[in-house]
């Protein structure tokens, strides 16, 4: 008996898929799916973190420039405490004061007493805070400049006039002059990093280099508020 041609086909069309076909095809659906899915999750994390590292880096940009910017524009001003002055520059390992002319956050004329002090976050890692405070005000303000670093601190650095070579100590004695160079040094991950700033206004402080100030009174500090 001869079938016909169309009727062959026609029992081919009607048969589909075998169960075990679908599973296949679903199983291989699936792992292209998660694949894609990790590529994708992958992608946004890179973007991610590259996003904090540029941010990591432009706010350590600018924190260098704030610090440098500040310590070059230090005036050896003075204060009366009970008939007597003294100055504004005060040098730790671990804490900075002088008196500058440049303002963080600006917006207003004067001069400022600056203080750098290194403290320790939550996680034990290293930071540096700056605080502001108007001279002839009790204004202050304060943000943090570096932070998550294994360890900061200062060094400072003069030349007496008659030796030919000087040196550099982690804490500031000689109330009667002010260091030549300040030198920021940082620890990140086993890496050290160091900034050497030139103290534009050295020697001995005295008067206010600025005409038309006179004297000022000591600012209360933001741990005496």
């Amino acid at each position: 008996m001869i079938i016909p041609t169309n009727r062959i086909f026609h029992r081919y069309s009607q048969s589909g898929f075998t169960l075990l076909e679908l599973m296949v095809s679903f199983a291989l659906l699936g792992i292209i799916v998660v694949v894609i899915a990790g590529a994708m999750r992958l992608g946004f994390r890179s973007v991610e973190a590259g996003e904090k590292k540029v941010g990591a880096l432009e706010r350590l940009r600018a924190s260098v420039a704030i610090v440098n910017s500040q310590i070059q524009s230090h005036n050896p001003l003075t204060f009366d405490d009970d008939g007597e002055k003294k100055s504004y520059f005060d040098g730790q390992r671990e804490s900075l004061q002088f008196s500058s002319n440049c303002s963080i956050w600006g917006g207003q004329m004067g001069y400022v007493v600056v203080k750098y002090e290194v403290g320790r976050e939550d996680d034990g890692k290293m930071k540096l805070t700056a605080s502001e405070t108007f001279i002839g005000t009790e204004e202050s303000r304060e943000t943090t400049l570096f932070k998550s670093m294994d360890d900061i601190y200062f060094e400072y650095f003069y030349k007496d006039p008659t030796e030919e070579t000087g040196s550099w100590t982690d804490t500031w004695t000689d109330d009667a002059n002010i260091p030549q160079k300040i030198r920021l040094r940082m620890n990140y991950k086993d890496k050290d990093f160091s900034m050497i700033i030139p103290v534009r206004v050295s020697g001995s402080p005295g008067q206010p280099s600025a005409p038309g100030v006179q004297s000022f009174f000591r600012p209360k500090g933001p741990e005496e508020q």
